[in-house]
């Protein structure tokens, strides 16, 4: 999102977080806009009977709970970390300077919050769906397509969540979620090769 070691000029540190830590909770204040630099961030919610709701996995290169960030109110989700994980944090107050002096990064940044929003009209859209096989075969196409933008060479696309997650993203029960992927599987619209999904 923002180079590396442009963070670090304008005062950013690095900080470790283990599988499993929480980086940020829901209704918790914020402090930092955070930068993933290696490892993979599951930004969900919990509900009050414990299910997890996804709303997006971060992968490396990506900012993460940046609402709070601009609209000063708490966060609306929580940040844990789903493996290993090295996150570059800039205070609050040197990232709203540095975007400031730099009206690239702002447009880039208003871009990505864009596509999120784009994203989240998706995952409402998915809810509202009756049919399990247009919630996962929706959600699939939708993180193709995503991954062919920020790639821009690969045909076919690896999918690299479990099915738990796709699951606790489409709010369907793990087994209806394995259902379904091998139905997909039948209808030619996708291949599953030692566990894995590409499409």
């Amino acid at each position: 999102m923002i180079p590396i070691d442009t963070l670090i000029a304008w005062g950013a540190s690095y900080k470790n977080f283990q599988k499993g830590e929480t980086i940020f909770s829901f209704g918790a204040q914020c402090y930092y806009y955070h930068q993933l630099e290696s490892g993979k961030v599951s930004w969900m919610n919990v509900s009050e009977e414990g299910k997890e709701f996804i709303q997006e996995i971060i992968e490396p290169g990506e900012c993460f709970g940046e609402i709070a960030l601009f609209d000063g109110e708490p966060y609306a989700a929580n940040a844990v970390a789903i493996e290993t994980c090295l996150v570059v944090r800039l205070p609050k107050n040197l990232f709203f300077q540095l975007i400031k002096e730099n009206p690239d990064l702002h447009l880039s940044f208003s871009q990505m919050m864009a596509r999120r929003i784009r994203y989240k009209f998706l995952l409402i859209t998915l809810l509202a769906y009756e049919c399990p096989e247009m919630r996962i075969s929706t959600l699939l196409n939708y993180l193709k397509q995503k991954n062919a933008f920020e790639d821009g060479t690969k045909e076919v696309y690896q999918l690299d969540l479990t099915r738990q997650q796709l699951a606790n993203m489409t709010g369907l029960r793990v087994e209806t979620v394995i259902r379904v992927i091998q139905n997909l599987k039948k209808k030619g619209m996708l291949d599953i090769d030692r566990g894995k999904v590409s499409l």
